[in-house]
């Protein structure tokens, strides 16, 4: 296999134009005459489909008006500005075809067809359902693809690299955390609310995964995405006296979740999954309790340990509000960087060549923005490790509480 590192940035360039620290790429793209099966410039990198000359063309299936409008908006930014300052073997550009879903499998079906053809890879597909729906396809296309999700049905689909550790894994290094710092105790009783479907009941799963070994009671409460008062669930969560809140949800459900709490006057910490939190709401009503009681499990770190991208995606969009999907992005976009500059060096930018360099992938470093990734091997979390992130009024919203770690319960639920 194959052995990539990313050097960390020392500069506000260089946190998104980043090099492989295994010694560079080759130039053989610099060649001229044709391709080999007459898809580019090099007369010794074969393509196929989605190379047109020096061009490579990634596609994206985003969110920029459903649920998860703001992470999406965000990763699809930090993915443009990433690609923007990075060539693959310093020779390819890549363009990004982005389709807005809205969150909707169906639609993100329909728009998979019209674009698989123009298509090296995938650079993001966000929500589970999305990637579920796909993976018959994405496994026939033989399609690298980095979704913005982490449920653990992701990991078996051929090719799909999920960007950290799992949900199940994810939310029960949170719970070590919390045990860790005294907020929930063996015996309590946790209430979660979650999604149905993969994102949801991988969520879930980790949680059921702690219980049984801290012997906790779990308080289930099923939603759909759809969903908007979560009164009612906290109701019954205040009846059942439990210790923690934990919630496999987006953010309108984190924010009403929160009021409901402070209406109710239930006053215990929460625990989120991922992509739970947006900044926007901390400009809402339930700021403070968010702020006071919510923990967040994450598979990226915060603004506060890379203050040099942060300043380079504010200049790049100076009128958004940059969220941690920033750092999802342009993570998701360096890993895709080092399959290309690896299937570039092997001399096959076919997408067999690479998929054969994203099996070959291991070890994945990208300075701190990721947690580091072992590998992606078929059902298994390609990592252990999560950072725990805080809400706060820093940019971004959120700080660092704890580094990435890996916490006791992860191998065992890893697989």
């Amino acid at each position: 296999m194959k052995q990539r590192t990313m050097k960390r940035a020392a500069s506000a360039l260089a946190a998104v134009a980043v090099v492989a620290a295994a010694g560079g790429c080759s130039n053989k793209a610099q060649d001229s005459g044709g391709s080999s099966s007459g898809g580019g410039a090099a007369a010794d990198v074969q393509t196929d489909i989605g190379v047109e000359g020096t061009t490579i063309n990634l596609g994206v299936l985003t969110d920029l008006t459903g649920v998860f409008a703001a992470l999406g908006k965000d990763i699809t930014n930090a993915n443009t500005m990433y690609w923007k300052d990075n060539k693959v073997c310093d020779t390819y550009d890549v363009t990004l075809d982005v389709q807005d879903t809205n969150y909707v499998p169906q639609t993100g079906v329909q728009l998979y067809s019209g674009m698989k053809d123009s298509i090296l890879a995938m650079q993001q597909t966000i929500g589970s359902p999305i990637n579920t729906a796909l993976a018959p396809e994405y496994e026939s296309d033989k399609m690298v693809n980095f979704p913005s999700a982490w449920a653990q049905t992701l990991t078996e689909i051929p090719g799909t690299g999920v960007v950290g550790a799992t949900y199940a894994v994810e939310i029960a290094n949170g719970y070590d955390f919390m045990f860790q710092k005294g907020l929930l105790k063996e015996g309590d009783t946790v209430g979660h609310i979650y999604f149905e479907g993969e994102y949801g009941a991988n969520g879930l799963a980790g949680t059921q995964a702690v219980a049984k070994e801290k012997n906790l009671k779990v308080v289930e409460a099923q939603i759909k995405s759809t969903d908007q008062d979560m009164s009612s669930q906290i109701t019954q969560f205040k009846a059942a006296g439990v210790n923690m809140v934990a919630l496999t949800v987006a953010p309108g459900q984190l924010a009403s979740a929160a009021a409901a709490m402070e209406a109710q006057g239930l006053d215990v910490p929460i625990l989120g999954s991922n992509p739970v939190f947006a900044p926007g709401l901390l400009q809402g009503p339930a700021a403070n309790k968010i702020k006071k009681d919510l923990y967040v499990a994450s598979p990226v770190s915060a603004f506060d340990q890379h203050q040099d991208l942060l300043q380079q995606y504010q200049a790049a969009y100076p009128d958004a509000t940059p969220s941690l999907g920033v750092l999802v992005g342009v993570g998701m976009s360096e890993i895709m960087k080092q399959v290309l500059d690896s299937a570039c060096e092997s001399g096959d930018l076919t997408r067999q060549g690479v998929l054969d360099a994203f099996n070959g992938l291991t070890k994945v470093d990208t300075g701190g923005v990721v947690v580091p990734i072992r590998g992606f091997e078929p059902g298994k979390s390609p990592s252990l490790e999560s950072f725990v992130l805080q809400p706060a009024d820093v940019p971004g919203g959120a700080k660092v509480v704890q580094d990435a770690f890996e916490g006791q319960f992860a191998a065992a639920i890893a697989g």
